[in-house]
């Protein structure tokens, strides 16, 4: 009698490592540079921009890990309303330490501030608002 020998068998991992390979990176690939496109879109173009004139009703640094200027401008109202007494807020962020130091200098007096609106930023890492600050002047 003639004794076979006995051939190994394929294993099975190298075969599913290949497929991760040829599948599962490719695919994290593509959500990574999605993700980074999605960011780059929503903060590089500019939906509208604004000035907004008002008092700067509080101003304060938020975010564990970025840290951004968040706070809240009160409207003055206009002239041709009936109720004056009713004032208007608008949530803002600032991105700019040093705007955001120059614009707590100025807090208690009227400022108009200059706001880009950016729609659709995926997380509240790069602000908790829509509205960002570029700059502001102080009204007299």
């Amino acid at each position: 009698m003639a004794e076979k020998e006995a051939t190994p068998k394929p294993d099975a991992k190298p075969r599913k490592r290949r497929l991760w390979l040829k599948v599962g990176l490719p695919l994290i690939a593509v959500l990574i540079v999605g993700c980074a496109l999605w960011v780059w879109v929503t903060l590089g173009f500019v939906y509208s921009s604004t000035q907004h004139t008002g008092y700067v009703k509080n101003l304060s640094q938020r975010g564990w890990l970025c840290k951004t200027w968040e706070g809240e401008l009160s409207l003055s109202p206009t002239p041709s309303l009936a109720d004056t007494s009713k004032t208007s807020n608008l949530q803002f962020t600032i991105r700019n330490d040093s705007v955001a130091r120059a614009l707590q200098l100025a807090a208690g007096g009227k400022v108009t501030l200059s706001i880009d609106e950016h729609r659709g930023v995926p997380t509240s890492c790069f602000g908790e608002t829509e509205n960002f600050v570029q700059g502001f002047t102080a009204a007299q």
